[in-house]
């Protein structure tokens, strides 16, 4: 059970617009980088290869192959340098953590595309939509809950 103020303390710092992505699915993720007084955006492309952490220290990790050598970064999902993450290709696996893609080369390392019609997938974003207006109604009423038990302890 963490403490109520660490809670509210992370609420701030954490990203208001929701990244949607899953393992396995090829991501653009537009970085901000400081060069001196000048800001640019620039893509780093390959595949969520692990998630890991929650709050604001959830963390997510993509690898890609830049001159047949295999480059991992791993992102802060609630960073302020991270711009956008965009869904290039989604990837259809049966795993949480794809580390043994580490060792495959040429075609073997590619994933099989997880294809979804336009109808799933607005059916799929209301359900997150749904989910997301339930999960802030509950936390309203444990607020008011927590509020009214402080009141009475008074």
């Amino acid at each position: 059970m963490r403490h109520p103020l660490l809670d509210a303390a992370e609420q701030k710092y954490q990203r208001s617009n929701a990244l949607s992505f899953e393992i396995g699915d090829t991501v653009a993720v537009t970085m901000r980088i400081i060069e001196g007084d000048k800001e640019r955006l620039q893509d780093f492309i390959g595949t969520v290869i692990a998630r890991r952490g929650r709050g604001t220290s959830e963390t997510f990790i993509v690898r890609r192959l830049v001159g047949n050598e295999g480059v991992e970064r791993c992102f802060p999902l609630h960073s302020p340098k991270v711009a956008t993450v965009k869904v290039v290709r989604s990837g259809k696996v049966r795993r949480c953590k794809l580390y043994f893609l580490r060792e495959r080369v040429g075609k073997a390392r590619k994933l099989r595309e997880r294809r979804i019609s336009a109808e799933a997938r607005k059916a799929a974003s209301e359900a997150r939509a749904a989910k997301a207006n339930a999960v802030a109604e509950a936390a309203a009423v444990v607020e008011s809950s927590r509020g009214e038990a402080a009141m009475a302890t008074t």
